[in-house]
């Protein structure tokens, strides 16, 4: 029989690890029919609730069920990665213990697999339930990222995601520090047939994600798949540059001509705000890209475990 590993990255869900499970094993008719066995990887990142203890629940009742708790919160594309090597099977699917990505999905999803896709991915098509601000923000965000990175992003994509071993593997050969796993799935590529499906707010328990939280996030998504705040920190010099010679020309003209004394106090001291601004602006974008050129230096692992079920 072959095996599916399922991946359940978890930070303060404890009134949902029951659920997911009970949800997931709506499934168990279609595992029998298609000979699957299943292994189900929570992997707690740090949680401050019960979140681990009811994972030990589970397990205590269900031998498929294994645990992985983190020494602190390391960030849900560390919980990612640890559930990828965990993974022992022949497929694997990442999933969220909110329900909002709904396993009932999965039957469906598998039936793409038979059609030779390597992975199936999903994408929600709405954003019923979320706040509008933050909706607009994903939006421009996928917009620009499409637009300055090669890889692929697509707008709504979720981590909700069936693959195949040979897809696992590869994510797993990309074992950088600072990861975005949206940037890796279209990075590492192969045949993927994207699941289209009205979003489903999440059944108990409060986001996660703050709009900050979001924007750092972005922020690492950014600098992860592409080079151009670099070359716009670049362009802005040169930009600046020009407009400095040309404006020193215009004045030493207009003196020579008109006699006009060089004067504006408050618009030079405007013009030099401003163009204080744009250097450490500048700073800001190449700063960025030193600090996690410094993290991946430093070797540091990607998570700690505190224990294994």
């Amino acid at each position: 029989m072959e095996l599916l590993s399922v991946i359940v990255p978890c930070y303060n869900e404890e009134e949902n690890v029951f659920d997911f499970y009970h949800e997931l094993m709506k499934n168990t008719l279609f595992f029998q029919e298609r000979e699957l066995e299943v292994e189900v990887w929570y992997i707690d990142d740090g949680s401050k609730d019960g979140t681990a203890a009811r994972v030990k629940e589970l397990v205590a009742q269900d031998a498929r069920v294994h645990l992985v708790s983190f020494s602190r919160n390391f960030g849900k594309e560390a919980a990612i990665y640890a559930g990828f090597q965990k993974a022992a099977g022949d497929y694997a699917v990442m999933m969220d213990c909110d329900l909002q990505d709904p396993p009932s999905l999965l039957p469906e999803m598998f039936s793409y697999l038979g059609q030779g896709y390597d992975s199936v991915a999903t994408r929600r098509v709405t954003r019923k339930g979320e706040p509008f601000l933050r909706s607009i923000l994903a939006r421009a965000f996928y917009r620009l990222m499409n637009r300055i990175s090669r890889t692929e992003i697509v707008d709504g994509a979720r981590d909700y995601r069936l693959m195949k071993r040979c897809v696992v593997d590869a994510i797993l050969s990309m074992a950088e520090y600072n990861r975005f796993t949206k940037g890796i799935f279209g990075w590492v590529g192969f045949e993927t047939k994207w699941l289209e499906y009205e979003n489903v707010e999440r059944k108990k328990g409060e986001t996660k994600w703050s709009v900050w939280k979001l924007f750092l996030y972005s922020i690492d998504g950014i600098t992860a798949f592409s080079t151009a705040p670099l070359a716009l920190a670049s362009i802005m010099g040169v930009l600046f540059c020009v407009l400095s010679f040309l404006l020193i020309g215009f004045t030493i003209v207009r003196k020579l001509l008109f006699g006009d004394p060089t004067s504006g106090w408050p618009s030079l001291v405007c013009i030099i705000s401003m163009i204080s601004g744009v250097q450490l602006f500048c700073l800001g974008i190449v700063g960025q890209y030193l600090s996690k050129t410094y993290m991946e230096v430093k070797k540091r692992p990607i998570y700690l475990v505190k224990e294994e079920i």
